[in-house]
C-alpha cells in the first residue's frame, strides 16, 4: 500500500522540480510542462524498460495524472517557490529518496537480485533528473561533484539490508527515504563531495 503513495509523491515533486528548472531556464509553457512530464517520469519509463514490463505510466492515468497536478502546483506557485534559494534543492532531494525506495521495491516485486533492484532504485532516482538537466542544456547533476547517486546508493543498500534482515517493509521503506534525504542534506550542510577528474 506504501509503494504507490511513495511513487506518487515521488512523481508529484520531481514534476515541480522539472518545472522550477524550465522557468529558470525562461521556457514556455509548453516546455515546461514537458521538462517537468519527462523529469517526473523518465527514470520509472526506463526502470521499467529494463525490466521488460509495460511503462506504467502508459497505462496509469492517476500516474500522468499526479505528473501534471505537480506540473500544474509549479506554474501556479513558480514565484513564491522560486524566491527560496533551497526549494528546487528540497524538492529533488525529496524526490531522490521516494524514486530510489520505490525503484528498488519493484526490483524486489519482479524477483531481480539485490544489485540489480539497487541499479533500478538508482535509475528510477536520478535518470528524470538527467533528462532535464539535458533538456534544460545543463551538465547532469548525477556527473557533477555532489553526494547525488552515492546517497542513493547508500540508502538502497541500507533499505536492502533491513528488508534482508527481515524488518517491516513499509517501515523500511520509510526509513530508507529518510536515509537518503539524510545523507543529502548532510553532504550538502558537511560540504562533501566526489573527487573530480582533472587533466594534469
Amino acid at each position: 500500500m506504501l509503494l504507490p503513495i511513495l511513487e506518487h509523491l515521488g512523481v508529484f515533486v520531481f514534476a515541480i522540480s522539472g518545472l522550477l528548472s524550465a522557468s529558470a531556464k525562461r521556457l514556455d509553457y509548453f516546455g515546461g510542462m514537458v521538462v517537468a512530464f519527462f523529469t517526473a517520469l523518465g527514470g520509472g519509463t526506463i526502470r521499467d524498460l529494463l525490466l521488460n514490463e509495460p511503462v506504467q505510466w502508459m497505462k496509469s492515468w492517476e500516474i500522468i495524472f499526479t505528473a501534471l497536478l505537480g506540473a500544474l502546483f509549479g506554474i501556479i506557485f513558480r514565484k513564491y517557490l522560486g524566491r527560496f534559494r533551497r526549494t528546487f534543492f528540497t524538492l529533488d532531494t525529496i524526490g531522490l529518496g521516494l524514486f530510489t525506495i520505490s525503484g528498488i521495491q519493484k526490483g524486489i516485486q519482479f524477483e531481480q537480485i539485490p544489485v540489480t533492484c539497487l541499479f533500478l532504485g538508482l535509475i528510477s532516482a536520478t535518470f528524470g533528473g538527467v533528462i532535464r538537466d539535458v533538456l534544460c542544456n545543463e551538465i547532469p547533476l548525477l556527473f557533477r561533484k555532489e553526494i547525488y547517486a552515492t546517497a542513493c546508493i547508500a540508502g538502497g543498500l541500507f533499505y536492502i539490508a533491513m528488508w534482508k534482515l527481515g524488518w517491516s517493509n513499509e517501515l523500511t521503506m520509510v526509513l530508507g527515504v529518510l536515509f537518503i534525504i539524510s545523507i543529502r542534506l548532510l553532504a550538502v550542510w558537511r560540504r562533501w563531495s566526489m573527487p573530480l577528474l582533472k587533466d594534469e
